[in-house]
């Protein structure tokens, strides 16, 4: 007992039907946004079937061994922390534009592989920039992230981007029963079920979705019992200058938002993220990128909805996301169980989604509570950095008038809130001089948000 009282919560093992039922609430959180990728880049290039159902496959494979690098580990790659993987949608853009006008699949997996070496390079120079990080950047970071989710569950639970019956009341009415049976099982139930609340919600949901006609398992039928990716099924990857510089500026704006994503969890499981494990981190995913362009797949970055995850159920252990990387290996290896999970309709998603998005908002204002306002610019600081962050989430269309290279960096809110509040710190908190009359510089620890170096 006395040696279990020493390990970290981050690294205890749970039962095994504990780490089967919290893997699995993982993996449908996750699920709808990592099959996304795919199906709007092989739609684009106006794959047939068979294809797009190859390249969702191969994904959920990559996406398991990618959450196992992660969480599991070995020598100098993954952060070893409750990190789950899947392909990146700031990479969206440049692949359909490349696929579509630069050489196709083949091209852009060329691009891909470059793009994977590069971050596993850039990685130590990443790990040395977290002193840049502090917790009125951290805590701004993950407010924007969960902020900037929140549109991703509100279509969810709409009914999903370009479905029929989008908005349709029976559509939300379903979320908001998911909504309600998640945040009763978290109130009432007992410690042991609230903890899975999230899965019980989407389990009630699908449930009561089935009888009133929300989704039918038909494709069930269809799918294989059996699926193997191999490696360059497409062809051999080409390697074009524009396709390859366009993914390095995706490149660094993934290690950008991993770099959030990996601190976000590192203060929620209290746990935090140094120099060289977030070097680890981002090194884990530059080689799961590379994996990706071998395997028919695409760039792979922390995915901030389980983030929230981890917040809201207040399981840090990585093995359970571990055990939900196992469950995506077999997903993608038997595709007749991720046609089951792929019938479970948006509402339901959408339900459990709201809840969990707004954990990671709130995460980032219980970091931001840590942060002295008093006297100082950290409020415009916050200020800006959010409103920068929500513009291309309010406006999607806000910057289509720009360059490819700066709407890859700017359409993500996330990656332009990073940015944004870091600058900002950098002027307000850690230039040798102050704006106003008399202003002397402050103590270190002022000039790190608030909280003293020491800490």
């Amino acid at each position: 007992m006395a040696a279990t009282a020493d390990v970290h919560p981050v690294d205890e093992m749970p039962p095994v039907r504990l780490l089967a039922a919290f893997g699995l609430q993982h993996v449908l959180a996750m699920y709808a946004g990592a099959v996304a990728v795919p199906l709007i880049v092989g739609g684009a290039m106006r794959l047939p079937p068979a294809d797009l159902a190859y390249l969702i496959t191969a994904d959920l494979l990559v996406c398991g061994i990618a959450t196992l690098i992660q969480c599991v580990g070995f020598w100098r790659f993954g952060v070893r922390l409750p990190i789950m993987q899947g392909c990146t949608f700031a990479a969206v853009s440049p692949m359909v534009l490349v696929g579509t006008t630069g050489g196709g699949l083949p091209a852009v997996y060329g691009a891909v592989i470059v793009a994977g070496l590069a971050i596993m390079l850039l990685a130590p120079v990443f790990g040395r920039l977290l002193r840049f990080f502090p917790p009125l950047v951290t805590g701004t970071v993950i407010l924007i992230i969960g902020v900037s989710l929140l549109p991703v569950a509100g279509n969810w639970a709409a009914g999903g981007v370009g479905a029929k019956d989008f908005g349709e009341p029976k559509n939300l009415a379903l979320a908001a029963f998911v909504l309600a049976v998640v945040l009763a099982v978290q109130r009432f139930a007992p410690a042991s079920l609230a903890r899975i609340a999230v899965l019980t919600g989407i389990v009630v949901g699908l449930a009561v979705a089935v009888p009133f006609g929300f989704t039918d398992f038909g494709g069930v039928g269809d799918a294989d019992w059996v699926g193997i990716s191999t490696p360059f099924h497409f062809g051999a990857p080409a390697f074009h200058a524009s396709a390859i510089v366009s993914m390095l500026v995706v490149a660094v704006v993934t290690m950008t938002e991993t770099t959030g994503d990996l601190i976000a969890v590192g203060e929620l499981t209290g746990r935090r993220v140094e120099p060289r494990s977030l070097a680890d981190g981002l090194r884990a995913d530059g080689l799961s990128t590379v994996l990706g362009g071998v395997f028919n797949t695409f760039p792979y970055t922390a995915y901030a909805q389980n983030v929230g995850l981890v917040g809201m159920t207040r399981v840090r252990s990585r093995w359970v996301v571990a055990a939900a990387g196992g469950i995506l290996v077999l997903l993608g290896l038997l595709p007749k169980l991720g046609a089951v999970v792929a019938a479970i309709p948006a509402p339901v998603l959408g339900g459990a989604g709201l809840v969990m998005f707004g954990t990671v908002a709130a995460s980032g204002l219980r970091t931001l509570a840590q942060v002295d306002f008093r006297g100082n610019n950290n409020l415009t600081v916050v200020a800006v950095s959010v409103a920068i962050g929500m513009l291309p989430v309010g406006v999607p269309t806000v910057y289509e008038k720009f360059p490819d290279w700066f709407q890859t960096v700017m359409n993500s809110g996330i990656s332009a809130g990073c940015v944004s509040a870091i600058v900002l710190n950098l002027l307000f908190n850690h230039l040798p001089w102050k704006a106003g009359p008399g202003a002397a510089p402050r103590p270190e620890g002022l000039l790190l948000g608030g909280e003293e170096t020491a800490q």
